[in-house]
């Protein structure tokens, strides 16, 4: 232990939007308290939140097919899509709060309306898709989504899709206008644009967290290292919060702490093919979401999507999955074998044996060839041209692997992770997709968990913040309506003109 110690009442490691966020919620709730950061590179949302590095949707499951899987009886389960809409309401009341509050300006350099919709061939798929939209439409969250299965209607839709397209199987579309673009970088941007501007924050770039561990009177110290001058200090705090990306995991495990155990990851790169000619670009507004192929894990759901980054309309489709076995793309090719410890190598060497077809489905993407990319491409454009599009390396994301009482042993997990001491003094966020869309409510949970004492006292004030938080909205639909208006006017999303980014 070091003699010398810098207090303070909260330490969050990484610089996107979950410690973006977070810290954004407690100086709201307690402006008081002194907030430290530290990122590793040299400004903030480089890694996974940077807007190349994810898919820049607005995940609320409006064209997600794998939020309704189909039961063994033919129905369709929508528990997880209702879910996830709800949660992502809580995102988008949040960032309306801060806009109209002053504190967020031109919301529109970081969310955009974007239709969302999903797209199937095949009679089974399309028998799905009309089940999907019957069941999702009795909800408010999902008003005004539309089903089409004509050739007018489509060409209409997604123009550029059906452009030379055959007729031999059936196809079929859903389409819902309240679907958004996120540049997920620039809103972490704004978020810790806020933070900066109160003097109890202090943001430090470049320092890299090397070591957590407790401190005998049962603080957390934390060791980093000065990247600039390469000299080490020691920082203590009741409450540390690991929002590092992939690297969250290694962190995690030099905490000691019981629930660090029997948890491992496993790192996917993602990869992306982007069009490079304007007059393709400008034939496609929408974000089009297809159907997993059978036997490929929910994260390989194939997609097409108008993005917008940096004032610039661009057109993206993937995801291809790569491997690295960085769990960062600025990492170490020592992650992934560093990360296995005594107490998870069980858990690590189940999961191997579980996945078998992950581990297929890898090798095959990894073989891909540049005309075999594209041949997945014509599926959704049929004409696409070869020169037009260039393939880009999206984040390195990390699958937790863990212990489940439903699954057995080195169970692959696919969604958003939280693991908190008992005590809940530290807390870390692992996992992927929905990820970022549902922050707010990700990181409300960790509020309630780790500041149990705290938490009821807050509630008023969450509740001005996120109006809805605590109720359900599809249980209240005029409710909804009336904060959805108030929301998207804030929020820039009943203001925009088709190409045009508005200032």
């Amino acid at each position: 232990m070091n003699s010398v110690l810098n207090k303070t009442d909260v330490i969050l490691v990484g610089g996107g939007i979950m410690s973006a966020t977070l810290g954004t919620l407690l100086k709201e709730l307690k402006p008081e308290w002194d907030i430290k950061v530290f990122e590793k590179l040299d400004r903030t949302a480089q890694e996974s939140s940077d807007a190349m590095n994810n898919a820049g949707t607005g995940h609320s499951a409006l064209c997600e097919m794998n939020y309704t899987p189909e039961m063994a009886d033919g129905s369709l389960d929508i528990t997880k899509a209702i879910r996830i809409n709800e949660q992502f309401q809580l995102s988008k009341q949040f960032w309306s709060y801060l806009v109209d509050r002053g504190l967020i300006e031109k919301p529109n350099d970081f969310i955009m309306p974007v239709p969302h919709l999903s797209f199937v061939e095949g009679d089974k798929n399309v028998e799905f898709l009309k089940k999907r939209v019957k069941a999702l439409t009795g909800s408010p969250l999902f008003e005004g989504m539309e089903f089409a299965d004509d050739e007018a209607t489509l060409e209409k839709w997604i123009p550029l899709m059906m452009e030379g397209r055959g007729t031999e199987e059936p196809i079929a579309a859903t389409k819902i206008e309240s679907g958004t673009d996120i540049n997920f970088g620039n809103l972490t941007r704004k978020l810790f644009d806020v933070l900066q501007g109160e003097k109890e924050v202090d943001i430090h770039f470049e320092h890299s967290v090397e070591d957590i561990r407790r401190t005998e009177g049962g603080e957390w110290q934390v060791k980093v290292k000065n990247l600039k001058t390469g000299k080490h200090e020691y920082h203590t705090s009741r409450f540390v919060f690991i929002g590092a990306g992939g690297g969250s995991l290694p962190l995690l495990q030099k905490t000691g702490i019981p629930e660090s155990k029997n948890v491992g990851g496993f790192p996917v790169s993602g990869l992306f093919m982007v069009c490079q000619n304007p007059e393709v670009v400008e034939k496609h507004n929408a974000k089009v979401y297809g159907k997993a192929k059978v036997g490929a894990p929910p994260m390989s759901v194939p997609h097409l999507d108008t993005r917008y980054i940096d004032g610039k309309r661009s057109l993206l489709f993937g995801p291809f999955a790569g491997f690295s076995p960085k769990f960062l793309k600025t990492g170490s090719n020592m992650d992934l074998l560093g990360s296995v410890k005594p107490y998870n190598v069980l858990t690590m060497l189940s999961a191997g044996a579980k996945e078998m077809g992950l581990t297929k489905y890898l090798i095959q993407q990894l073989l891909l060839s540049e005309e075999e990319r594209m041949e997945d491409l014509r599926e959704f454009i049929p004409e696409a041209r070869s020169g037009e599009w260039d393939v880009v390396t999206a984040g390195q994301r990390v699958q937790v692997i863990k212990d489940t009482d439903k699954g057995g042993k080195g169970t692959l997990q696919f969604g958003t992770e939280v693991i908190t001491s008992e005590d809940g003094s530290i807390a870390a966020l692992l996992g992927a997709s929905p990820g970022a869309s549902v922050s707010v409510d990700v990181m409300l949970d960790v509020m309630s968990r780790c500041f149990k004492e705290d938490f009821p006292e807050w509630k008023d004030k969450i509740k001005e913040m996120i109006p809805s938080f605590g109720i359900s909205l599809t249980d209240n639909p005029e409710y909804f309506r009336e904060i959805d208006e108030k929301v998207s006017r804030n929020l820039g999303l009943n203001t925009h003109e088709e190409g045009v980014l508005l200032s």
